[in-house]
């Protein structure tokens, strides 16, 4: 199992959890973008757009580079990178007992039609 920082999880998992942040991370993905032009597409002072980028960078879903007066910011694959394997891990798991679950419910189930034909 992955050794996970839970609070760099916990800020991963609350930046997810804002659909603003979710689509400034789709909008990134498709490249670097400087805030000014992102945040246009927003209902949101230019102020309070920063403060969602700022958020994101802190949980290192995001990063910029500076030139000249503007900042490009791109997305920082290490951020998702952690959830996507927490998620992962759990995904396993929940395989892992559905499989047991379903040979169980087969297993009886022949049983069932076993006593039924007695």
């Amino acid at each position: 199992m992955v050794n996970y920082k839970k609070d760099d999880l916990d800020q991963v998992f609350s930046v997810l959890a804002d659909s603003t942040r979710r689509a400034i991370i789709k909008e990134l993905s498709k490249g670097e973008n400087t805030v000014k032009k992102m945040a246009a597409a927003y209902d949101m002072s230019l102020p309070g757009f920063t403060k969602h980028l700022k958020i994101m960078e802190n949980a290192g879903l995001v990063s910029f580079r500076k030139v000249g007066k503007y900042k490009y910011y791109y997305l920082q694959p290490k951020g998702i990178d952690y959830a996507t394997e927490w998620l992962n891990e759990l995904s396993s798991y929940w395989k892992s007992q559905l499989t047991s679950l379903e040979k169980y419910l087969l297993e009886n189930k022949e049983e069932d039609n076993d006593d039924h034909d007695e």
